[in-house]
């Protein structure tokens, strides 16, 4: 797993528009761009949710009372650094724009043979 801190090195945090155009010519088709995007920035949005919970874990303290907090400055700053991040959407974008993203396609599937669209549905 790589550092997320790596990855966010000169990514403005802030949304801006995009040329779609320039998006659906690296593929040919807009739809599997945005696609492609999302899956990414849900797989990025797993990476930072486990490190955060791993740094987050040197910090648990086991009590008996669920009312008991304990705050830790050092917890509080690690907190705030992931708060910060730019959202993953923009960092998959980021990605597929600077060619810094692979990606390939599954097989498909044929249909089956013998199934049939229900009466009035085709």
């Amino acid at each position: 797993m790589s550092d997320i801190k790596n990855k966010v090195q000169g990514i403005d945090p802030n949304v801006k528009a995009r040329d779609i155009k320039a998006m659906s010519e690296k593929i040919g088709n807009l739809y599997e761009a945005i696609s492609i995007i999302s899956k990414r920035a849900n797989q990025l949005n797993m990476e930072v949710k486990r490190e955060l919970q791993s740094k987050l874990e040197e910090f648990a303290v086991s009590s008996d009372t669920i009312e008991e907090v304990h705050e830790n400055k050092e917890q509080i700053e690690i907190s705030k650094f992931y708060e910060k991040l730019p959202n993953p959407a923009l960092l998959a974008t980021e990605e597929f724009l600077h060619n810094r993203l692979s990606f390939r396609y599954g097989e498909v599937q044929a249909p089956e043979e013998g199934l049939s669209l229900p009466e009035g549905k085709a």
